[in-house]
């Protein structure tokens, strides 16, 4: 699990390449690798601002609406759509591969940055901090459930077949506040109060 100091540091060694990119959504979202790294142009849905994800790209085969933050809508939105090409990441038949090697350059720039290097860390570390992170700010155990896409805890078992609320505003909320704080600590400010509205 990375904490704030760590988060700051990969976001201030990333750069403008796709895999920076990817990285950014990682950490804002919480999202799976492999849900952001072969995201299809089609699961992007700006007009009402989220990614729908279909059955078959979530692990638990259930169906995932992401909500978009304000920081996750303004790097989709410019992103260039190439002509013909279903993902928005990545090159050839499917979306972006090369973790190992683009990690590996990523570390040596945080190296640079940092003096020395991170403890040894995973792409799936970004996950867990935004869980973390979201606890941390107070967000309920089981919006953060909603925001991953987990049927374990608050939903599984019987509370799960007679709770199907999707908390989509929640999520939102959620995200939002998870956004506001990664902008905070990148600037180097204190966090502002996020509206319960966020941009759509």
């Amino acid at each position: 699990m990375l904490g704030d100091r760590e988060l700051r540091t990969i976001l201030q060694a990333l750069t403008d390449d796709e895999f920076s990119t990817i990285v950014r959504i990682l950490i804002l979202t919480g999202r799976r690798r492999e849900e952001i790294g072969g995201l299809k142009w089609d699961e992007v849905k700006l007009e009402v601002g989220l990614i729908a994800l279909p059955s078959e790209r979530t692990k638990n085969k259930k169906p995932h609406n992401i909500p978009l933050s304000r920081s996750v809508y303004a790097i989709i939105d410019a992103l260039p759509r190439r002509d013909g090409r279903e993902y928005v990441f990545g090159r050839g038949a499917g979306g972006f591969s090369g973790w190992s090697r683009c990690k590996a350059r990523l570390d040596e720039r945080i190296g640079k940055l940092n003096e020395r290097p991170l403890l040894p860390w995973t792409i799936h570390d970004l996950r867990r901090s935004a869980v973390t992170g979201m606890a941390e700010l107070g967000v309920q155990p089981h919006i953060i459930e909603a925001v991953l896409n987990h049927q374990s805890g608050h939903k599984g078992g019987i509370a799960g077949i007679y709770n199907r609320a999707s908390y989509e505003r929640e999520k939102a909320e959620a995200l939002a506040l998870w956004d506001e704080h990664i902008a905070a600590l990148v600037e180097g400010r204190e966090r502002k109060v996020v509206p319960l509205s966020p941009l759509r």
